[in-house]
């Protein structure tokens, strides 16, 4: 299934890379093994998301939608994805894309192994910002062939955050209403998927928690800034739960947050000791019952 979490940075290590390309068209193949490490830098990010994902079956279409002779191809694609190997993924892709143009199928997969690349820890810079507008190109040209593609717009709402990001705090700010709107559609277009919906609780826990100083910058961007409410993350979270029970350790850690922003402890304790027990089998799980554990400690 597909996980996201969101984490304030306020230090991001940037790196410059230089990789080589063998086309002049925007997405072009790409040997990420060439990469040539500089020297790090460190630059400010004020308000810095992450997501992580992993694959969803909710999200792979119905196969009559897919062509018969690039099922396979897709089903490999999306192999490599599971397995976390995101560079061979988008080369698997991107050899797709050149035989097969204006596939829907493909694009939105293509602009996914895009953003994950350009979220590995160790990319920033210039080449986080060349990545993330690559994805973003590639999932609008999805979006001009099907804008009713659930998957399309989860991942433009991913996306597009990333792309904000790398343009500065205002950007984000400015895309914050943009970035919902499709999850919502993406909700509205398969209301069964669990990640979006905690994608969308997540949103609502952050606007309601946001500092002071970054609503001061929305105060100045927006006529009526974006607002929320920890209510508002819950009704998500817990849709999520409804959908796909126990589905994630993060919606569960979120849930209990949630409440215990409301003051109400005993429904924060039940949502804080399911993630505390949580079987870890990924970095997720391993921060969900640490920082779980932790608040537990301090509540007692």
């Amino acid at each position: 299934m597909f996980r996201a979490a969101f984490k304030y940075r306020w230090i991001a290590t940037a790196y410059e890379f230089y990789y080589k390309t063998n086309s002049k068209k925007f997405l072009t193949k790409r040997k990420f093994n060439d990469y040539k490490k500089w020297t790090p830098i460190e630059i400010p990010a004020l308000l810095a998301f992450s997501w992580t994902f992993r694959q969803s079956n909710p999200e792979q279409p119905p196969q009559e939608n897919v062509k018969t002779n690039i099922k396979n191809e897709l089903k490999e694609a999306d192999q490599l994805f599971d397995n976390g190997q995101f560079n061979e993924c988008f080369e698997t892709l991107n050899n797709l894309d050149s035989q097969y143009k204006n596939d829907v199928e493909i694009l939105w997969r293509l602009s996914r192994a895009l953003y994950q690349m350009a979220s590995k820890p160790e990319i920033s810079g210039n080449v986080k910002k060349k990545l993330a507008n690559d994805a973003f190109q590639t999932i609008s040209e999805a979006m001009k062939i099907n804008d009713n593609h659930f998957a399309v717009h989860k991942w433009m709402s991913v996306i597009l955050d990333l792309k904000a990001a790398c343009d500065g705090t205002t950007a984000r700010v400015k895309n914050l209403e943009v970035v919902k709107n499709h999850m919502l559609r993406a909700v509205e277009i398969n209301p069964g998927d669990a990640t979006t919906l905690y994608m969308l609780g997540e949103w609502c826990y952050r606007i309601a928690d946001m500092p002071w100083y970054q609503r001061k910058i929305a105060k100045t961007l927006f006529a009526e800034p974006p607002t929320s409410s920890y209510e508002e993350a819950i009704s998500y979270f817990m849709r999520a739960e409804r959908v796909e029970p126990n589905f994630y350790s993060m919606n569960l850690l979120m849930l209990g947050k949630s409440y215990m922003k409301l003051g109400k402890m005993d429904a924060a304790k039940h949502y804080l000791n399911m993630a505390l027990h949580y079987p870890a089998r990924t970095n997720d799980d391993h921060q969900a019952n640490k920082e779980a554990q932790d608040i537990l400690k301090n509540m007692k």
